[in-house]
């Protein structure tokens, strides 16, 4: 999948960033997913360009998926695959790690509804996994974590790191925030136990340039509806509020706490003015990518057969991460535009 949209957009990148990882091994876990193949991506391209001599392991499952989503990045010759199943309950065996990005997860709520006890193998046993790695090999670690960890807060309240709400533990849909927090949790005993130079990252939900063919989580939803022409039709009623952050921007923030997090923190990924309700980005999709006649339908599935998680109020701080140097610079509706380009580039 070539896209010089991509391509430009990771060359803007400051090449200091990439700087702490010359003569390196990163290992990405998740590295097909959107995060993880980003990051691959930034670290590779800025590795052909700089001469940085950086080796990038990529840990993936699908070898013909792998090489359809790195496609021409492979001809660079800095990333190489590692074949291995992170549910499996093996430990993931390299010979050497300086650093690693853990971005291995299920994401489809879908899933989440009908496989939860998967769901929170593939979390526990992957991450045991990949910290057992940077343990044996004394490498540093950023464990993707995500907003969802947060729960259902009350109204107005501004998240930072330490806040946490109520979760329905009876709800299966419950696996994934609930294996999320568990795997903080077990980041933060290896930090303590065994002194592994471990941080997380709580993403909020992360979209723009360079999301992989059949993304269906709703951003990508709203935005190839307007595009089309098309109403966009939710299927809740769209009350639940959250933050975003463009894609670029979660990479940059990515790179500075690989590089400078601080050991046993946790930091928010979001950029504080990119908030709204379900409904209010859907809109904004519409406004932004449609055609004038493209309007937002609620006809609420009250079955919620795919999934979605229940209504939250978030609003995440990124006061954390900003003290790292961190400034997001893409609004939301910009991340849009950069969505609808790459969409029609592709």
């Amino acid at each position: 999948m070539k896209s010089q949209i991509l391509e430009d957009l990771l060359t803007e990148i400051d090449d200091s960033l990439f700087f702490p990882f010359r003569g390196k091994t990163v290992v990405v876990t998740g590295a097909t997913g959107l995060i993880g193949s980003l990051l691959c991506k930034a670290i590779s391209l800025a590795d052909h360009r700089l001469s940085l001599g950086c080796n990038l392991v990529a840990v993936v499952r699908n070898e013909e998926k792998a090489h359809s989503v790195f496609d021409r990045f492979l001809s660079f010759g800095n990333i190489h695959f590692s074949y291995f199943d992170l549910a499996s309950g093996e430990k993931l065996k390299l010979a050497r790690a300086d650093y690693i990005l853990h971005a291995a997860a299920v994401t489809k709520s879908k899933i989440m509804v009908q496989y939860p006890v998967d769901v929170i193998r593939t979390s526990l046993l992957g991450t045991e996994s990949m910290l057992e790695l940077a343990k044996s090999t004394n490498a540093r670690m950023v464990y993707i974590s995500s907003m969802e960890a947060y729960g259902t807060l009350p109204e107005g309240v501004i998240a930072g790191e330490s806040a946490l709400g109520w979760l329905d533990l009876s709800s299966p849909r419950s696996c994934y925030p609930e294996s999320k927090r568990m795997c903080e949790c077990l980041c933060n005993a290896y930090v303590s136990q065994y002194g592994t130079d471990v941080c997380i990252a709580r993403l909020a939900q992360t979209f723009g340039a360079g999301v992989l063919p059949g993304e269906n989580r709703a951003f990508m939803q709203f935005a190839q509806a307007a595009m089309r022409g098309e109403n966009v039709v939710l299927k809740t009623r769209g009350l639940s509020e959250g933050n975003y952050v463009n894609s670029i921007d979660c990479v940059v923030a990515l790179l500075m706490l690989m590089a400078n997090g601080k050991v046993g923190e946790t930091y928010n990924v979001a950029n504080e003015e990119s908030h709204g309700t379900i409904f209010e980005v859907a809109q904004l999709a519409c406004d932004v990518l449609g055609d004038g006649h493209s309007r937002v339908v609620v006809d609420v599935d009250e079955t919620n057969a795919s999934g979605y998680a229940p209504d939250v109020h978030l609003r995440l701080s990124s006061n954390k991460l900003r003290g790292l140097g961190w400034q997001p610079k893409v609004s939301l509706s910009e991340s849009f535009i950069q969505l609808g380009k790459y969409i029609e580039e592709q």
